[in-house]
């Protein structure tokens, strides 16, 4: 009788301990979604910023050349 009851009990903290690392999961994630919810990474940079390709404003620019280009760099 009394290992049934140890045994209940130890099943009960368990579980509130996984219940309690659950919910501050969750919270730290929350926190973390919150600080990066208003990060806009498409904005202007600032400072000296440099373009780093202009292959797409050249009007010569063949297909056979673009498709060399995106198997060299893969992009």
């Amino acid at each position: 009788m009394i290992s049934y009851l140890s045994a209940i009990l130890q099943t009960i903290k368990v579980f509130i301990i996984f219940t309690g690392c659950t919910v501050l999961f969750y919270y730290g994630i929350m926190l973390v979604n919150e600080e990066y919810q208003n990060y806009h990474r498409y904005d202007e940079p600032k400072g000296a910023a440099l373009k780093v390709s202009n292959a797409v404003e050249d009007e010569n620019f063949l297909l056979l050349n673009r498709l060399k280009l995106f198997y060299l760099n893969g992009e």
